[in-house]
């Protein structure tokens, strides 16, 4: 676990210092409410580990930390509004942004992380270009979300690969593009990371049918209150039928990064652990 602490606090002190230069000091302290205040951080970890596995190198580039920061950050700005919508009163344990500042300041920080982020992307076209893909996923899903709402089992799968596959992929795609890979690996990569985020939010709907909410850190039963789809509400299948579902997108993001060719490393080994891990976490 060393291995990965060293990476996550290597993005999460260029996380802090591009927050901190952020004005005004208001904004400032949403924006650092909003991220600062724990995570995963599952994308920023892929990005610099599919950067490491591509290369074949012991470090990420700076490019890829980066990036890794910048697609957190459009995370980020994508929970807040998550947030609102939902009504949610608490994230990672502490009210959320709209309910700790209001609607107005939370829309504010949310458009004030899409900014750093973009400042962040801005250097390279095809990283511009893969975070530009994703977030016109994302917004589709979103409005998918509210407005037309998936009815089957495949309809769920495709909003959860523009809602949560698409920055997934992203993540991926701006490592692999970081090591300068070529387009096919870079494909292939973030075709490993999209089916690990689908398998990610298939166990999230299953967490958040099951688990207790001290334990998860949030809000429980939300899927059902806000009647948002989630594969466990819009179809009838089991939870546990669920997370078979997550296992096969697990599969399926292996034999994705077996495609990639990349050479044994640590890092490889890690994103194989990463495919495992998220259909057996916890929280």
């Amino acid at each position: 676990m060393e291995y990965l602490e060293r990476r996550r606090e290597r993005v999460e002190a260029r996380l802090e210092a591009v927050l901190a230069d952020v004005a005004p000091a208001a904004l400032r302290e949403q924006v650092e409410h909003v991220s600062l205040s724990g995570g995963k951080r599952v994308r920023p970890t892929v990005a610099v580990l599919v950067c490491e596995a591509a290369e074949g190198a012991a470090g990420a580039t700076d490019d890829a930390v980066d990036f890794a920061v910048g697609v957190e950050l459009v995370h980020n700005a994508s929970l807040v509004v998550d947030d609102i919508i939902d009504e949610s009163p608490v994230r990672r344990g502490v009210p959320a942004a709209h309910a700790e500042y209001g609607h107005g300041p939370a829309i504010i920080a949310s458009d004030g992380l899409l900014g750093e982020a973009f400042e962040l992307f801005s250097r390279d076209e095809r990283a511009m270009r893969a975070v530009a893909d994703a977030m016109v996923e994302l917004g589709e899903g979103e409005a998918t979300e509210l407005v037309a709402q998936p009815t089957t089992e495949d309809e769920y799968m495709r909003l959860a690969r523009r809602k949560t596959g698409a920055l997934f992929r992203a993540a991926a795609e701006l490592g692999a593009i970081a090591a300068d890979a070529d387009a096919e690996t870079v494909s292939s990569f973030g075709d490993y990371a999209e089916r690990v985020g689908v398998a990610f939010q298939i166990r999230d709907d299953v967490l958040d049918a099951t688990a207790d909410a001290e334990a998860l850190g949030k809000p429980t039963g939300q899927d059902e209150a806000m009647e948002r789809p989630s594969l466990v509400q819009v179809t009838d299948i089991t939870p546990e039928e669920a997370d078979e579902r997550a296992h096969e997108q697990s599969e399926a993001a292996l034999e994705a990064l077996t495609a990639t060719g990349a050479p044994e490393s640590q890092a490889l080994a890690y994103l194989r652990d990463l495919a495992e891990f998220v259909v057996v976490r916890e929280r």
